[in-house]
């Protein structure tokens, strides 16, 4: 059994676990548990048939242990089989729908026999919620607000959870001898927020590899179902219900083929355009000259002769074009800027110096304020921001001003214990700058969850709204407003409140927003969970175009999640940014100086 398959079961086993009235500290410890294979850069099963112990995973007990170790060798999860036995696993579905927690699906189940988003929808159709205990007028209306939500994110998966689910898989085809060249396409290419179907291309060097790829494709362990198979196109259908499709093609139209695939279609539309401007004409299997009629798709035998198509470069040279990144093929004028070869030096991974928001023990993180630093600087960041929530957020255990005081008594500590002897050299862990911070509340009037006193003692200040996300958009609005305003504040934190696949943004006036973070020196930040990818890439370009600096964070809450950062960047460059456009891909020097706000 894979890690990816491992993943998923846990948190099925937590799901209906919650769902049946366990104890918090047993769902939550399968939780850990998940989140801990997902993030083991090794296969469990491999370490089990090595018999080395799981346990020395953080987050893995003695007992989890050993329902991995059974999971590992048999294939099986009997404890869940069990479980799913008096606990229809459908109830699951119902708790993706935002309003509808564990106690309230527990009750529609035992009380009404709704076990499934769809009678949920007849029910309050049917008016039997009505009398239900917890369910008021408000109440129904936030759950049928949820479903249309619902609606319109089934049968889409977030970025970082289908890169978990395809690497492992492109790892298995690449290894098929006479495989040349393996790519994904389509949105997940374009690196898009959340992901539909999935695309793979491959190319090979003889007939027998292509039925060699196919033969593997569908025998890959984490398929559940073929849906069909041929000698150039399969699909498949994972158990954790994505679709995957694998096509096989000539290696001479690779290139075209992933330049198709990849899209968008209304890039696509463009770029057919241009060839055709050029009396040329563009399709899956190449570019050629001659021989096609303009109102029908070209074939390898009708086209005429091919002048390009084995490279995605080759084509667009080939059209007078500049090649166009993955991320920027949406027909936001990106045919345009690459024609006047003014595409933009698109910002890189390689180019972010520092993370401006992490959590650490201290709140509600999982890792010690050492273990973050040193994970930092284990990924050469100059500088990093430790930004633990305020008290306000009761569930995250917040710092108030002592609980602060008390932080900064171990930071002191840490930092004396790696200050090096040069005076010129950083203060911080191994050569690792800390910036004191706090991600702070906006409370619901728009003032901060903290005093003026300690605001302005620290580094940087992020702000943010946890509550009150039901505020009309002109309350909502002069709130966030209000708060950028104050002259401590840095940094407005994922600024719509988007939670992918669980919560819709809440109701804001960003241009009004934008002004005001402009009118007093607070940059936006670009929240990289890839939970939430707040802000879109459509409003990140909003903000670049009114001249507000952006910032990016991990919102890391544990070591593995500052990887994070790496969906953040995939978005800032669907937004065209570059690097000068982003806070903390700058010298700390700089950044000071913004922090700072001109005060010396």
């Amino acid at each position: 059994m894979s890690n990816a398959e491992m993943v998923r079961l846990l948190e099925q086993y937590a799901d209906l676990n919650e769902i049946n009235g366990e104890n918090s500290f047993k769902v939550r410890a399968y939780r850990n548990a998940a989140e801990a294979v997902a993030s083991l850069g090794e296969s469990v099963a491999a370490r089990v048939e090595a018999g080395e112990p799981l346990t020395d995973v953080k987050g893995v007990g003695k007992e989890i242990a050993e329902k991995l170790t059974v999971m590992a060798t048999t294939g099986r999860f009997p404890q869940l089989e069990d479980l799913a036995k008096k606990v229809p696993p459908s109830l699951i579905e119902l708790t993706r729908v935002k309003g509808v927690g564990p106690k309230l699906v527990q009750s529609l189940w035992r009380t009404l026999g709704i076990a499934s988003v769809a009678e949920l929808e007849g029910a309050i159709l049917a008016g039997k919620l009505a009398g239900l205990p917890g369910v008021g007028a408000k109440k129904l209306e936030a759950v049928q607000r949820g479903i249309e939500a619902y609606h319109r994110n089934v049968g889409r998966t977030r970025l970082g959870e289908v890169d978990f689910i395809v690497e492992p898989f492109l790892d298995k085809l690449r290894a098929v001898p006479g495989v040349v060249r393996l790519e994904v396409a389509g949105s997940y290419r374009r690196r898009r927020e959340t992901v539909g179907d999935v695309d793979l291309l491959a190319a090979t060097n003889a007939d027998t590899a292509s039925a060699a790829i196919t033969h593997a494709f569908a025998a890959y362990p984490e398929v559940a179902e073929v849906l069909g198979s041929g000698e150039t196109r399969s699909s498949v259908r994972l158990k954790n219900g994505i679709q995957v499709d694998l096509r096989v093609v000539p290696e001479d139209a690779f290139g075209a083929a992933l330049l198709y695939f990849t899209g968008s279609k209304a890039h696509n539309v463009a770029l057919r355009q241009v060839a055709l401007d050029h009396a040329l004409h563009l399709s899956e299997y190449g570019l050629f000259e001659g021989g096609a009629d303009p109102d029908r798709p070209a074939t390898p035998g009708s086209a005429g002769r091919r002048v390009a198509g084995r490279t995605e470069e080759e084509v667009y040279a080939r059209l007078g074009l500049d090649g166009v990144p993955p991320e920027l093929r949406e027909d936001r004028g990106e045919l345009v800027a690459a024609a006047a070869h003014a595409l933009p030096d698109l910002i890189t991974l390689a180019d972010v110096r520092g993370d401006l928001h992490m959590h650490s023990t201290w709140s509600d993180g999982r890792a010690t304020v050492v273990q973050m630093l040193e994970a930092c600087a284990a990924k050469g960041y100059e500088y990093a921001a430790l930004t633990d929530h305020s008290k306000a957020l009761a569930m995250t255990g917040g710092l108030d001003e002592a609980k602060l005081a008390r932080q900064w008594e171990e930071l002191d500590e840490v930092l004396a214990e790696a200050r090096p002897r040069s005076s010129e050299a950083p203060a911080g862990r191994a050569g690792v700058t800390l910036l004191r911070g706090m991600e702070v509340d906006i409370l619901k009037d728009g003032t901060l969850d903290l005093s003026d006193e300690w605001l302005e003692r620290l580094d940087i200040v992020l702000v943010s709204v946890h509550s009150h996300f039901e505020l009309s958009q002109a309350e909502q609005t002069a709130r966030v407003v209000k708060a950028v305003s104050h002259p401590q504040v840095n940094v407005l934190a994922h600024p719509t409140g988007r939670v992918l696949g669980e919560r819709d943004p809440y109701a804001i006036d960003l241009a009004a927003v934008f002004e005001a973070c402009l009118a007093n020196g607070v940059a936006v930040e670009h929240n990289a969970s890839y939970q939430r990818l707040d802000l879109s890439d459509v409003n990140l370009m909003a903000a670049k175009a009114r001249g507000v600096t952006v910032t990016l964070g991990s919102d890391a809450h544990s070591v593995d999640q500052l990887a994070t950062m790496r969906y953040g960047v995939d978005q800032l460059r669907r937004a065209w940014l570059t690097s000068a456009d982003v806070l903390n891909a700058r010298p700390l020097a700089e950044v000071r100086r913004f922090l700072r706000k001109g005060r010396g």
